[in-house]
């Protein structure tokens, strides 16, 4: 069995897309997800399975469709890919709350960041399925566009964190 993150995309964030968490997990489940444990009230699921990223990756976004009636983003990664995200944090002495991982389905344009606009401070970087930022001033003020993670779903270090956690605790008892 391996251990899954999954990420929802414009869940429950400014009063867009709600879904309860015990709804997510009870999807989840009727996936054939085992283990099931939500994060937050802003999408963030850790779960055991047999089948493989793209699997679930499919699996997940017809239920989340068949529930919200419209199409929900999933990003999705292993238990070891999540780590490694968190290991490759390029700003490791920022305040966690501050820098975050954008998760994409596909590798970024090496040069998507130049396209970014209203850049006011914030660094950037490049990661395998991820841009990271860092928000030097806080996420509030900033107006940082990105066109690359249009599409993306982002969560700060503490969040990503604790997911490691979640689905190293989920992997060990699965």
């Amino acid at each position: 069995m391996t251990a899954f993150v999954a990420l929802l995309r414009a869940v429950n964030v400014g009063g867009t897309g709600k879904l309860a968490m015990s709804e997510l997990k009870s999807l989840c489940e009727a996936c054939g997800f085992t283990g099931v444990r939500t994060y937050i009230a802003s999408g963030n699921v850790v779960f055991t399975t047999r089948k493989g990223e793209a699997a679930v990756q499919k699996a997940l976004a017809a239920a989340l469709q068949g529930y919200a009636g419209k199409p929900v983003g999933v990003l999705v990664r292993t238990a070891e890919e999540m780590a490694a995200v968190l290991a490759a944090n390029p700003f490791p002495q920022a305040a966690p709350n501050r820098s975050v991982a954008i998760f994409l389905d596909t590798p970024p344009p090496r040069d998507c960041l130049a396209a970014a606009t209203h850049v006011n401070g914030e660094e950037m970087a490049l990661g395998k399925r991820e841009i990271y930022v860092h928000y030097g001033a806080g996420m509030a003020e900033s107006r940082l566009k990105i066109p690359a993670a249009a599409s993306g779903t982002a969560r700060n270090m503490n969040t990503v964190a604790k997911l490691v956690e979640m689905a190293r605790q989920t992997a060990a008892s699965g």
